[in-house]
């Protein structure tokens, strides 16, 4: 029994070292493997975004786009952020002047982050796939797992987060697009009201680990 229990203890503390060591980054990995996934499966959706200098997943509908950058020394403000259109938060109630200066341009809002201001480099011509690799060899940390939907994501700050399904077989919510409400409700919006969105409680992970119930807009697409 005892050489049993040694045994066991020798297994758990090898697995430990080697995670925390780098050696094996499920989430890291599986991401990357479920990104090309959906890349492969909307190509006309996929294109390259000047403006922004990176590139751009656009929804099936055509009024939101997720954009990831090429060289986050040249982008600018954010390097992973959403667009979408400002119409169906305005119809809700939405008071234009009390969001943040610079988030609405044209008839768009958008939400994003900074990941730093390194020169990215390639061998070759970049690709959308080489782009996010990037993203997930450099800041790691922003690429999360959610179990209670078994997505892979972004996480674009402040609550504002790009997920993507783990299988695409499996998950009618193929990409969803998700935004943090706040903001918006006491910027005059009835959450309930704004179209093509869904106001939902998510389970998501508190910081120590614990589930926990969140309010989000919610607009997901199934995309096979």
């Amino acid at each position: 029994m005892k050489k049993k229990l040694i045994l066991i203890t020798l297994t758990i503390a090898a697995l430990f070292s080697l995670n925390s060591c780098g050696g094996t980054d499920v989430v890291g990995d599986q991401s990357v493997k479920s990104f090309e996934e959906v890349l492969a499966a909307m190509p006309n959706n996929v294109s390259e975004d000047e403006m922004n200098g990176g590139w751009a997943i656009t929804s099936p509908d055509g009024s939101d786009k997720f954009i990831w950058s090429k060289d986050f020394s040249a982008s600018a403000p954010h390097d992973v952020m959403l667009e979408f259109d400002v119409k169906p938060f305005v119809d809700a109630g939405l008071d234009l002047n009390k969001l943040p200066s610079g988030m609405v341009i044209g008839d768009k809002i958008m939400v994003g982050t900074a990941l730093g201001d390194k020169e990215l480099s390639y061998e070759g011509n970049a690709t959308p796939l080489d782009s996010y690799k990037k993203i997930v060899e450099l800041k790691r940390e922003q690429i999360k797992y959610h179990e209670a939907l078994d997505h892979y994501g972004i996480d674009l700050g402040d609550g504002n987060m790009f997920e993507w399904a783990k299988d695409l077989s499996t998950n009618d919510k193929d990409i969803v697009f998700v935004l943090n409400p706040e903001l918006y409700i006491n910027a005059g919006v009835d959450p309930t009201k704004v179209e093509g969105w869904i106001f939902a409680k998510v389970s998501v992970m508190d910081e120590d680990g614990k589930p926990i119930e969140v309010d989000k807009f919610l607009k997901p697409f199934d995309i096979k």
